[in-house]
């Protein structure tokens, strides 16, 4: 199946922008956030298992792994933040 990014859900929308901030706080592109933190903080699971669906991600026990095109959208999702600074 081809990843979807049309009309994501605000709980998977959520995955990219957690994914989108790590990416703005490092400086670098980001190929996977925690699931699971251990400490009592976690992915919200519709979210996780919509971009699983989707073919944006795979999902681990503790983790959430972007696929090629889930990557380029954690990538669209920074860049429209940055855009949404410019006006």
């Amino acid at each position: 199946m081809a990843a979807e990014t049309t009309d994501l859900s605000d709980r998977a929308l959520s995955i990219f922008t957690f994914a989108a901030y790590h990416h703005l706080i490092s400086g670098q592109p980001i190929s996977s956030v925690v699931r699971r933190d251990g400490s009592g903080h976690q992915a919200d699971p519709e979210g996780a298992a919509e971009v699983e669906t989707r073919g944006l991600a795979t999902l681990s026990e503790d983790e959430i792994t972007f696929t090629e095109p889930g990557v380029a959208f954690v990538e669209k999702v920074v860049a429209a933040i940055r855009g949404a600074s410019a006006h």
